[in-house]
């Protein structure tokens, strides 16, 4: 069986011990939780620097069986200090993240390539695996951009992690994947969305809150996911500005049946 979980963005305005609720009363395994709010992002609940609701955390994972699969999201920018970044990485170990999700938005290659490698070095004596994301709106766009940019900071582990709808709007197709290593595949992320590719200035609108559960739309999901190992985390990201107004319990529940349908079409 393929492991689901669900991103927090699919549920941005649950709290953190909401989020785990509405994961499991749905039926999925993991979550993914939002330690770092990415640039020009409503604000969050700071879990960071709080040490009771920490706790709170990783007792309500035990309690609900689910399993914190990734935190995200970590933008480097030209403004990243890597130092600064450290306490973020030590509470997603002490709360049982297995990834760390990181974009990469300087212009400046070479300090991209610096800061990247600090990141992954110190994410590895965490015990954090880095997932390096391409977004069509960011410097590193597409997945040849992100197998590049890993090829040359020569990370000792980091991976790729490929979202159905930026695959799509950055031009490329899930058979591009049969170009790396299928180790780098660890975590999916999976969502629907019309197949028409809107006009560049709208692509980070339509990721932010545009977005449709899988088979709801065009895009060649089925092919995505026969391209990815059978052992990687498929996470649910599909926050919706139409479904915003239905509670987070329900969306996660719509969510989950979306997924588990298309996963039974596999056979997983």
């Amino acid at each position: 069986m393929s492991l689901l979980s669900l991103a927090h963005f699919s549920v941005i305005d649950a709290d953190p011990l909401a989020l785990i609720d509405a994961a499991a009363d749905a039926g999925f395994d993991g979550v993914g939780l939002r330690l770092v709010a990415p640039p020009g992002a409503a604000p969050i609940v700071p879990v960071v620097g709080d040490a009771a609701l920490q706790r709170a955390i990783r007792e309500r994972l035990r309690a609900r069986a689910v399993a914190l699969r990734d935190v995200e999201a970590i933008w480097i920018t030209p403004e990243t200090r890597v130092a600064d970044l450290l306490p973020v990485l030590e509470v997603a170990a002490a709360l049982g993240a297995r990834s760390v999700i990181v974009s990469g938005n300087d212009s400046d290659e070479s300090r991209l390539v610096d800061h990247l490698g600090q990141l992954c070095e110190a994410a590895a004596r965490c015990g954090l695996r880095v997932m390096l994301e391409f977004l069509p709106y960011t410097q590193v766009r597409t997945l040849g951009d992100a197998h590049a940019l890993l090829t040359r900071v020569r990370p000792a582990d980091a991976g790729i992690l490929v979202d159905a709808l930026h695959l799509s709007r950055s031009g490329g197709s899930p058979s591009d994947l049969a170009r790396y290593d299928p180790g780098l595949f660890s975590l999916v992320h999976l969502c629907d969305a019309p197949a028409a590719i809107p006009a560049r200035a709208a692509l980070r609108d339509e990721a932010r809150g545009g977005r449709l559960l899988p088979g709801e739309g065009g895009l060649p999901l089925m092919a995505l996911l026969h391209a990815v190992p059978r052992d990687a985390v498929i996470a649910v990201e599909a926050p919706s500005a139409a479904a915003a107004g239905l509670p987070p319990a329900a969306r996660a529940k719509a969510a989950f049946a979306a997924s588990r349908s298309l996963l039974a079409r596999l056979g997983r």
